[in-house]
């Protein structure tokens, strides 16, 4: 890629994740917060009825609509299809190419702080990475590998990725971590802008990066009922390592349940509320530092 055109930055793809919802509506108002001279950059807001709500969605998790044959379909089946496609097509006008880059703006109930997230290695996206985290020791950089158009809003481009910042609940807005996901977007375009320039430098030739390995589920019985909970010692212990023989989760009869593994892994977006329905209780990532050039 030469140059970056266009970028687009949403926020309320989930309705009840507010910081990015308002994080938009602060841009839309005030467009010259988000403008650089050398790309256009579009702030949109991803699932308006949700967001009226206050709910993550009306009839299904829009950041897992945008498949081929979800965007495809000739008769969408619900809310959510029918705003992918509508989506999609804010994202390429017709007769003009896709946009360059989409940033994707999350909350999450887990402690993951100030996270980037890389559906791929794309090394425009990974000097991105290695500079934020630079920048800001709080940033971490997990990659959860998908293929293009995998039913994530990031996977439509290839410059996609997404912001994920908590602990916050669903509905609340966090002063502080609206503030640092705020500073974060600036610094993101400013990365862009000098891009654009030709200075595509790299502050830190390394990057520590948490590789998803293969999401956990909740212990069940024969009828799907959770069993047991995430251990306290485990509870808000993202990024931190996680051994074998460790608690992972605690039963209602308040037996310990250790994890089996044969190594050390990391969790991520542990007991994440929205999770439950999903089947997911926590992802497991190994931690790897990789050099960047």
């Amino acid at each position: 890629m030469t140059s970056i055109s266009r970028v687009a930055v949403m926020g309320g793809i989930h309705g009840n994740e507010v910081t990015g919802v308002y994080l938009i509506k602060k841009f839309q108002k005030y467009p010259h917060l988000i403008s650089r001279p050398s790309f256009e950059t579009l702030p949109l807001l991803g699932n308006p009825q949700a967001i009226v709500a206050r709910r993550r969605y009306i009839d299904t998790d829009l950041n897992r609509c945008f498949t081929g044959s979800d965007l495809s379909a000739k008769t969408p089946d619900n809310y959510e299809q029918v705003r992918a496609r509508e989506i999609q097509q804010i994202l390429q006008p017709q007769n003009q190419n896709f946009v360059d880059a989409i940033i994707d703006l999350h909350t999450t109930t887990a402690n993951m702080g100030l996270c980037i997230i890389l559906g791929n290695m794309h090394p425009l996206l990974l000097r991105l990475a290695a500079n934020l985290s630079a920048i800001n020791p709080l940033v971490k950089v997990y990659s959860h590998l998908q293929p293009r158009n995998s039913g994530f809003l990031r996977s439509l481009s290839e410059l996609g990725f997404a912001i994920e910042v908590g602990a916050v609940s669903p509905g609340i807005l966090n002063a502080e971590l609206f503030q640092q996901t705020e500073q974060l977007v600036y610094s993101i375009l400013d990365y862009f802008e000098q891009y654009n320039r030709g200075k595509d430098y790299v502050i830190n030739n390394t990057l520590t990066l948490y590789q998803s390995i293969g999401a956990v589920d909740y212990p069940r019985d024969e009828d799907g009922e959770i069993e047991a909970m995430i251990h306290p010692q485990l509870q808000f212990q993202d990024y931190e390592p996680l051994h074998p023989g460790d608690p992972i989760f605690l039963t209602f009869e308040n037996k310990e349940i250790l994890y089996q593994g044969e190594s050390i892994v990391y969790p991520i977006f542990i007991n994440e509320a929205a999770y439950y329905e999903k089947g997911i209780a926590m992802y497991l990532s190994q931690k790897q530092v990789i050099d960047i050039y």
